[in-house]
């Protein structure tokens, strides 16, 4: 699903959220005013047409091309897509709304505080494509993937479920395997063929193909899960 952009105009937004942001609220002395609210629960008749909750979810939704073109290609499934940057997360649910499509939402959310409003084993895919890599090395600390939040990755994933993680930038695949070799929640594989990927594309892998990027595709699977 692509829309006419003339009919949503894009805020005007940092590129990166403020660093406050990528930390846990359970850590923070003081929370600032601009901090994402972490909920226990959620309503999913106020997000989805069907009332149901989401069996798919876009970490770091962004604009949300890949979430809106998941959700046409997958009437049948609600996706919900998270989005730290509050301008972004908010354009992106006018859009939703202003399209009316009923089985995509977006959560103004911090994803380093879990996933507390997820039951468990109730998801069956999660998207995790071309997040910021956050280079330079005292910025490290800003990357969402950790070990606590894979855990609540594998916590929420089906048995049968996967977890899909994108990536051009070198140094964060590297990132990657060692945190899922180390977590042990996951064993994983590279995928090179589009058809087995079976995913619409995302903004930033149509550039990676226009410019010759390469990039890399892990899909993941649950190892035995005990929780």
């Amino acid at each position: 699903m692509d829309i006419d952009r003339r009919k949503y105009p894009l805020p005007r937004r940092r590129h990166h959220g403020s660093a406050y942001l990528y930390v846990p609220r359970s850590q923070l002395r003081v929370v600032p005013p601009g901090y994402p609210p972490v909920p226990e629960r959620l309503s999913w008749s106020e997000l989805f047409a069907n009332g149901r909750p989401p069996c798919a979810l876009d970490v770091g939704c962004g604009e949300g091309s890949f979430l809106l073109r998941f959700a046409s290609q997958h009437p049948e499934q609600n996706i919900l897509g998270l989005e730290v940057r509050r301008a972004l997360a908010e354009w992106l649910a006018g859009v939703i709304r202003g399209e009316q499509v009923p089985n995509a939402a977006v959560l103004w959310y911090s994803v380093v505080n879990g996933l507390p409003f997820l039951e468990d084993a109730s998801i069956a895919r999660i998207f995790y494509l071309f997040p910021d890599p956050w280079p330079k090395k005292r910025h490290h600390k800003r990357r969402a993937l950790t070990p606590f939040v894979l855990r609540e990755f594998a916590r929420v994933l089906r048995p049968d479920g996967l977890l899909y993680i994108a990536t051009d930038f070198p140094a964060l695949d590297e990132y990657h395997r060692q945190l899922l070799d180390q977590t042990g929640y996951f064993q994983y594989e590279e995928v090179h063929d589009d058809a087995d990927w079976g995913l619409p594309l995302t903004d930033r892998e149509e550039a990676c193909r226009r410019n010759g990027i390469p990039y890399v595709r892990l899909r993941c699977s649950k190892r035995g899960w005990a929780s």
